[in-house]
């Protein structure tokens, strides 16, 4: 290991290091001084006040109220902006603001609402109100009645702060060893149904912004493939008539998933979700999920399957104790006169979200399983890449994705979702710092933008609290038998590089109609190969064609006459000058997506009964129908004995040969073959 300090541009990242430890300490810092940054004159601002009954506790600060059903934990209003409850009021008590948790067992799948049945106050002053929710798992009930509970202990947090447009909330699920049984989990989510009236304009991001259609223009919609699409035909604003509305039209990769919500302009309110950090999230910073939807609903998500299968599934065995903490995340509200630009609510919800972001880890959580910033540890260091065959040096390994996440083999990181992970964005030069991370022994994993594979330090890392941890230089090197002979695609992960056909304009959802980094985005695509290869298969001759427009995004299955579905069969035709006798020649495969497939693999014998290799049957991530462009990255590295090949032309036919549904099918990522090796 490198003891030096690493030279980073024209600044040593000594100097790096220490700013961001100075930064990172400055940053976290008492609830008083996180708000007083929002205003000067905090002194002068009311008090936290809290008032409680037998069946609500009511938190005010002046600016926001919060009505919690006691001991149950769920939201029933929230008051702001002079409007009594901006929650969906015609709704139950229960079904307004919510955590939920979808699991299973042997004999059992369902959802348990997490309600509580024990309400204890944290702590109760004029600067802060924190108050807990608990759930007590109890062997002797826990299956007795019509809801089953899940084996684990919960306890829900709120936190209302003096001067704050908002309040947070956080939860804790703990299983105690050797106690509970077996079970998965599913989902883990936090739920805001807004009011109806009010909440019609939704934002995501910058560029993902819109007037949304409501419930009951989706009720006497034209149900498509699948219960989340929907045809408008007749909704109550007739400019969103002929759209098409899914909620999966609007996910979007945890990374990206750090602000979003709903906008009302009678009067001008802004309703945010802010998830200041991903640490608590599961399957790192690439796992896509839900944000917001028709409703209007607010989702704060915490693990899913979405995008990612059964692969992701949070399995428990009987007796085996685990403890996670899930947020605390930021419900920011912020408000305009009515002769302000309602975008600037959305401005404004970017800059609180780089202040929350900027604040963690918060310091005024009072739960002992949340630790502070003099509590967490720091890595470093710089990551750099030799691929043999195209350099003779090492290069940086510019704007890699670098991260700690539980001990496991390369690329694990993606299918973990027991334990905290924490990623960070290399620079061009490859430095990295990681800050923050909790106390306990880890991997860490990378994968860098224009390579394909993952790397995983050989050593597991230890954080104690307070340590801080210099790695040095670090060298990837990515899988690589031989010299590049052609290759398509380019290796990020996403099939966002190949052709994306425009969506039939039946079936158009308008948000998308002038982007192109969105396209993929567009319902029924997958029923657009059909229309583009109506007589046979698609077919890439190296040299000649361009993955840009020749390649489309996703092998699928082909839709027949009668409503069947047949597998597909793609060809790449090559040249090669000569073949090197005895001698092995590689495939590299790099799939961004997989759907109940099988890709089978055949070297110039199309109908060879055994083929040269297969993956088996693959995957469960769905991203074909929800409209993803990825899902979880697989590579396969095939050896090509050189009788498989011969001077001249040469076939790679590719088939996907699971035919079921419309959306079983793979994307790909990247695709090279390597010649054998030798001498460089």
């Amino acid at each position: 290991m490198n003891v030096g300090w690493i030279r980073h541009g024209n600044l040593s990242l000594k100097l790096l290091l220490v700013m961001g430890i100075v930064l990172f300490f400055v940053c976290n810092c008492s609830a008083k001084s996180h708000h007083k940054r929002v205003n000067d004159d905090y002194d002068s601002l009311p008090g936290v006040t809290m008032n409680v009954t037998d069946a609500e506790v009511v938190i005010d600060n002046g600016i926001v109220q919060i009505t919690i059903a006691n001991p149950e934990g769920h939201l029933m209003g929230v008051c702001y902006g002079g409007v009594n409850n901006i929650l969906e009021t015609p709704n139950k008590e229960s079904n307004r603001g919510y955590w939920d948790v979808v699991w299973g067992t042997t004999n059992y799948y369902g959802t348990d609402w997490l309600l509580g049945s024990t309400f204890n106050v944290i702590v109760e002053n004029e600067d802060q109100v924190e108050v807990s929710f608990s759930y007590k798992w109890d062997s002797t009930t826990w299956n007795t009645s019509n809801v089953w509970r899940i084996p684990a202990n919960v306890d829900r947090r709120y936190i209302m702060l003096r001067g704050s447009s908002g309040f947070y909330t956080y939860m804790i699920l703990e299983r105690e060893e050797g106690v509970m049984p077996e079970a998965n989990i599913f989902q883990i989510r936090t739920v805001y149904k807004l009011d109806q009236e009010r909440f019609q304009y939704m934002a995501i991001s910058d560029d993902r912004q819109r007037i949304m259609p409501s419930p009951k223009d989706r009720e006497t919609g034209l149900p498509l493939a699948f219960k989340e699409a929907v045809l408008l035909t007749d909704p109550t604003n007739p400019n969103l008539r002929g759209e098409v509305d899914d909620k999966y039209q609007y996910s979007c990769d945890d990374k990206d998933n750090k602000v979003h919500g709903w906008i009302s302009f009678d009067p001008q309110i802004g309703f945010w979700i802010i998830t200041p950090s991903n640490e608590f999230r599961s399957a790192g910073p690439v796992k896509q999920d839900l944000t917001s939807h028709v409703g209007p609903t607010a989702l704060a998500m915490f693990h899913s399957a979405h995008y990612a299968g059964y692969d992701v599934t949070m399995s428990f065995q009987e007796g085996e104790p685990w403890k996670k903490v899930f947020g605390p995340y930021y419900v920011y509200l912020n408000s305009a006169s009515d002769y302000t630009d309602f975008h600037e609510l959305w401005e404004d919800a970017k800059h609180q979200m780089k202040q929350e972001t900027r604040s963690w880890p918060y310091e005024f959580p009072l739960s002992n399983d949340f630790p502070k910033s003099v509590e967490r540890g720091f890595v470093y260091g710089r990551l750099q890449v030799h691929d043999r065959y195209r350099w003779k040096v090492v290069k940086s390994a510019s704007h890699a994705w670098i991260g700690l996440a539980a001990p496991g083999v390369a690329g694990s990181w993606q299918t973990e979702t027991k334990v905290y992970q924490f990623w960070t964005r290399a620079d061009r030069n490859g430095g990295f710092m990681i800050k923050g991370i909790h106390e306990g022994v880890y991997n860490l994993f990378a994968w860098v933008p224009g390579f394909i594979g993952d790397y995983v330090y050989e050593e597991e890392i230890t954080i104690a609290q307070g340590s801080v941890l210099k790695l040095g230089n670090l060298v990837y090197e990515p899988p690589r038998n031989g010299p590049t002979l052609w290759q398509i695609g380019y290796p990020d992960r996403t099939a966002l590089e190949f052709y994306i056909p425009e969506p039939n304009s039946l079936f158009v959802n308008k948000l998308y109609t002038d982007s192109n980094v969105n396209r993929f985005r567009q319902y029924g695509l997958w029923e657009r190969y059909a229309e583009l290869y109506p007589d046979e298969d698609l077919i890439y001759t190296v040299g000649e064609s361009d993955f840009h427009t020749d390649w489309f995004f996703a092998q699928v299955t082909r839709k027949e006459e009668n409503n069947t579905y047949k597998p597909t069969t793609w060809q790449i035709v090559f040249t090669l000058e000569e073949v090197i006798n005895s001698s092995n020649y590689t495939l590299r495969i790099a799939l961004a997506s997989a759907t109940r497939a099988e890709l089978q693999v055949r070297f110039n014998e199309p109908e060879l009964s055994i083929p040269h290799f297969t993956t088996t049957v693959i995957g469960t991530d769905n991203a074909i129908a929800r409209h993803g462009i990825h899902g979880i990255y697989r590579l396969y590295n095939v050896d090509v004995p050189s009788e498989w090949l011969c001077v001249g032309n040469n076939t790679l036919y590719l088939k996907q040969s699971r035919h079921d549904s419309p959306f079983f099918g793979v994307m790909y990522d990247y695709i090279r073959l390597e010649g054998p090796p030798r001498t460089i």
